[in-house]
């Protein structure tokens, strides 16, 4: 992502992969890519990143300067890893209290134990307001959310509504004759061993399946509940959103936002209520939007995105968990002092030489480049459908 026009940085690296490896971090400034050093921001230069990142040749070599400030060259090769979303955790002290600080950047299903993990840690720091980074996070899996939501919200939830699934009219209103005809029927509904249940009353009269689901908004199955979990007791939480916060990172601020006193840091968020369980066709899975989600209070629709308490761009120039990270900063300036307003530093006098800072990119530009610079970011909300029988 461009920090400004002439400014090209690494905006996240996944722990283990190819870049990791070769030791780029966030916060590094690009200056050459495949021998090119001009990398002003214009369509052209776009244009040319897009290819050489995602392109068929299987490797791109990247000349940067690191946070040391050290010149380095790097050929990155394609490779398959698998990615650990927590992509960094920290612990501060801001006046008398205790700010924890996770930066999450996508709702994997594989990270159950390192997120319990993390809230344990925090838990024993004796945190009680936390920092949630979801800037570059567009979703996965709301079973992740929903793990997040209860390690976070307050113990008095349990048992009441953290959210309801609203399916499509279609859904809601199949009618026995659709049941049996539609593909549901062929989507066995399997049990937590991940093993056909059989159900020989169902529709298919073999196996449970997906035709077999009540996908009412009144039904208990649709009807998702808090089960607080963990020992983290927390006042506030903020999170740290942008345009590409979207889906189930938007569900978690939208089901956290009722129960507890909670911050948007950032941009308004990309805006996507919405999302979908796999339609398995062969060896494909398909996915189409089939269900708004809405919190305990009925509120969802947020179709032009969530706004935001504190308006602000990011830096990328400064590595995660840097206290001097304009985001990151916000949240911790209000921690210590209940605002987002800082008292100015007075000084003695205004120099008279100025000097022309390169301009920022638009936010419609911000959205343009994310599209073509960050291609394997998911934005959606992958539900699991389960039921036992």
């Amino acid at each position: 992502m461009y920090n400004n026009t002439t400014d090209l940085r690494v905006k996240y690296v996944y722990p283990g992969s190819p870049a990791a490896q070769q030791g780029l971090t966030r916060g590094c400034k690009i200056t050459a890519v495949n021998g090119r050093t001009d990398l002003t921001y214009n369509n052209s230069n776009v244009t040319f990143l897009n290819d050489a990142i995602f392109g068929t040749n299987a490797s791109v070599t990247l000349t940067f300067v690191n946070l040391a400030n050290e010149t380095k060259t790097a050929t990155v090769t394609n490779a398959t890893y698998t990615v650990k979303p927590i992509l960094y955790t920290g612990t501060y002290t801001a006046g008398t209290k205790k700010v924890g600080y996770i930066v999450f950047n996508t709702f994997t299903n594989n990270a159950t134990a390192d997120i319990n993990a993390a809230f344990a840690n925090f838990a024993t720091q004796g945190v009680t307001e936390l920092i949630v980074d979801l800037r570059y996070n567009g979703g996965g899996y709301v079973s992740t959310a929903t793990q997040i939501i209860n390690l976070a919200a307050p113990a008095a939830e349990t048992g009441n509504t953290m959210f309801t699934y609203y399916y499509n009219d279609y859904l809601q209103n199949l009618t026995t004759a659709q049941r049996s005809t539609s593909i549901l029927v062929n989507q066995p509904l399997l049990d937590a061993d991940g093993k056909l249940q059989t159900f020989t009353t169902g529709v298919n009269k073999k196996y449970a399946t997906y035709a077999d689901l009540d996908y009412r908004s009144t039904s208990a199955d649709n009807i998702e509940k808090f089960a607080k979990s963990g020992s983290l007791n927390l006042s506030r939480v903020y999170f740290i959103v942008g345009s590409g916060t979207a889906s189930a990172s938007e569900l978690t601020i939208n089901s956290l936002k009722p129960v507890m006193d909670v911050k948007l840091i950032g941009t308004t968020t990309y805006g996507k209520p919405v999302g979908f369980f796999p339609i398995r066709i062969d060896k494909l899975d398909m996915y189409i939007p089939e269900f708004e989600t809405k919190n305990k209070n009925g509120v969802g629709g947020y179709y032009s995105g969530l706004t935001v308490d504190k308006s602000s761009s990011e830096d990328l120039t400064k590595a995660w968990g840097d206290e001097s990270e304009t985001l990151l900063g916000y949240a911790l300036l209000y921690a210590r002092t209940g605002s987002f307003v800082a008292t100015p530093a007075k000084t003695a006098s205004l120099n008279a030489t100025s000097t022309v800072m390169p301009s920022k990119l638009s936010s419609a530009e911000i959205k343009s480049v994310e599209l073509s610079l960050d291609q394997n970011s998911f934005k959606g909300m992958v539900k699991m459908p389960f039921k036992k029988f």
